[in-house]
C-alpha cells in the first residue's frame, strides 16, 4: 500500500472526531478542569516543509494566554503543532497556519487532510507575517487552498460579518500592520472556514520571555496592538460559536452604552 493510501486510511478511521472535538471545545470551559488538558482549546500550529511555520514563535502561546484571561474559554497554554497529514489535526476545531516566505506545493496526503479538515466543521487562521512581500507564504497557502477546495472561492470577507462582533466589536482587521481593510475568507456551508489575514497579526500577539512586546505595531501603536489581540479573540469565539450572535444580541448593551432607550 502506498504512503498517501496509508494516510487517507487513517484519515478515514479518524476524521470524525473533529465532530466530537467541535463539541467538547464548546463545553471546555465547565469541563476543563475534570477532563484535564485535552479538552482544553489549543491553538494549534500548522507545520509544513520548506518555510518558516513559527515566524512569530511566542504568538500561539500568548494569544492563549489573552484568551484564558478575557473569556471563560479554558486554553491550553503551551499550543501545540501538527501537519496537516496528521490525523490528530481532528483533535482540534483550530488551526493557525503562519509563514513568512512562499513554500513548496503541499503533498497530496496533506492536501487531503486540510480539506476533510475544513469540510468537518475546521476553522483555519491563515496568517501572513510578511504581508509586503508578494508572491510570499500567502500567495503559496491560496495556492494550496485552491488544491484542497477547488470550488469554494476565496473573496473579501466583510466587516459586517459576525466575526468581528463574537466577542469584541471591532471595525475592521489589523495586526502588526494596518493592511487591507477587509480579511479574506473561503465559506463553506455559509460558514466562514479559512480566514487569511494579511495583517501579520502574530507579529503583534508575540512577546518575549519578559514580558515585552517583540515588534513596534505600526501605525497605530498600542491601540491598534490591542485590536489585534481582541481579532484573535474573535476568531477564536467564532470558531467556537459561528453565527450565534447577531446585531440584535448586541443592540441592548450598544443602545446602553450610548444613553439610549431600550
Amino acid at each position: 500500500m502506498s504512503q498517501a493510501r496509508a494516510r487517507s486510511d487513517v484519515f478515514s478511521r479518524t476524521a470524525l472526531t473533529l465532530a466530537a472535538a467541535l463539541l467538547l471545545s464548546t463545553f471546555a470551559p465547565s469541563f476543563a478542569s475534570a477532563i484535564g488538558e485535552s479538552s482544553q482549546f489549543d491553538v494549534r500550529l500548522v507545520q509544513y516543509d520548506g518555510g518558516h511555520h513559527r515566524p512569530r514563535d511566542t504568538a500561539p502561546r500568548r494569544l492563549a494566554w489573552e484568551l484564558r484571561k478575557r473569556t471563560s474559554v479554558e486554553p491550553r497554554l503551551e499550543p501545540s503543532e501538527v501537519r496537516l497529514d496528521d490525523p490528530r489535526i481532528f483533535e482540534t476545531p483550530f488551526l493557525y497556519w503562519a509563514g513568512d516566505v512562499a513554500f513548496p506545493p503541499l503533498s497530496e496526503a496533506e492536501i487531503i487532510g486540510l480539506r476533510r479538515f475544513v469540510q468537518l466543521g475546521g476553522l483555519v487562521l491563515v496568517d501572513d507575517a510578511a504581508p509586503n512581500v508578494s508572491d510570499g507564504f500567502l500567495a503559496s497557502a491560496k495556492r494550496d487552498l485552491r488544491r484542497a477546495l477547488p470550488d469554494v472561492p476565496i473573496a473579501p470577507l466583510p466587516n459586517t460579518h459576525t466575526l468581528f462582533r463574537s466577542f469584541y466589536l471591532l471595525p475592521r482587521p489589523e495586526g502588526r500592520v494596518a493592511g487591507p481593510e477587509q480579511l479574506e475568507a473561503m465559506i463553506v456551508n455559509d460558514r466562514a472556514a479559512v480566514i487569511l489575514s494579511a495583517h501579520d497579526l502574530g507579529g503583534a500577539w508575540a512577546r518575549d520571555v519578559y514580558g515585552n512586546w517583540t515588534f513596534p505595531v505600526e501605525p497605530g501603536g498600542e491601540a491598534q496592538r490591542e485590536r489585534a489581540i481582541r481579532l484573535g479573540i474573535n476568531v477564536i469565539l467564532y470558531t467556537l460559536c459561528l453565527d450565534y450572535k447577531d446585531d440584535q444580541v448586541h443592540a441592548p448593551f450598544i443602545m446602553r452604552r450610548r444613553g439610549s432607550p431600550r
